[in-house]
C-alpha cells in the first residue's frame, strides 16, 4: 500500500520540526495513540489502538528515523504487532519546506500489512489509513499553529 499526500501548517519550519520530534506532541496528534516513549533521539516505542473495518486492535511497535536532515527531512520506519489482527509495518519520507513563515509537510509512505488486517481489503485499508493521516495533521495543527490572537500555539 502506498500513498502521498502534503499539508500546509501555518508555522516556521524549525517550530513544526521540533513538534515532529516532541514525544508529547506526537502523542496527542496520533489518532488511537496511548502511550509513547522516547528511547534515544531517533527510536520511540507506542501503542496505537485502531479500528479497521470490523477489526479493532492495539498495536505495539517501534519507531526510528533515519536519513535525517534536520530540519530539512528525514524516513520513519516502523513496525507495529496487533497480535490476531495481523502486523503492520512501513516507512515514510517526509520533507519539510518553509514558504513565508508556513511549512509544507510533503510525504510518501509505503506500509504492508498481515494477518486479519490484510483480509479485510485493500480499499477499507486505504481509506483508514488516508482518515488517519488527516486527523494526524490535524491534531498536530491544533497543537503548534499560531492561535487565533495571533499567539503561537503550545508545543
Amino acid at each position: 500500500m502506498n500513498f502521498a499526500g502534503e499539508h500546509l501548517i501555518r508555522s516556521p519550519k524549525h517550530a513544526v520540526w521540533d513538534a515532529i520530534n516532541d514525544p508529547d506532541v506526537l502523542r496527542d496528534a496520533i489518532p488511537g495513540c496511548q502511550e509513547l516513549h522516547k528511547k534515544s533521539d531517533t527510536e520511540f516505542d507506542a501503542v496505537v489502538q485502531v479500528k479497521v473495518g470490523p477489526l479493532k486492535a492495539k498495536f505495539k511497535g517501534s519507531v526510528r528515523l533515519e536519513d535525517i536532515q534536520q530540519p530539512h527531512r528525514c524516513a520513519i520506519v516502523g513496525e507495529g504487532q496487533g497480535g490476531v489482527a495481523g502486523f503492520a509495518k512501513g516507512n515514510a519520507q517526509v520533507e519539510l519546506i518553509e514558504s513565508q513563515g508556513a511549512t509544507l509537510i510533503r510525504y510518501n509512505v509505503h506500509a504492508a500489512i498481515g494477518g486479519k488486517l490484510a483480509q479485510i481489503g485493500s480499499r477499507v485499508v486505504q481509506g483508514v489509513a488516508t482518515r488517519l493521516t488527516l486527523q494526524f495533521f490535524e491534531n498536530l495543527v491544533a497543537r503548534i499553529e499560531p492561535g487565533d490572537a495571533g499567539e503561537p500555539g503550545p508545543v
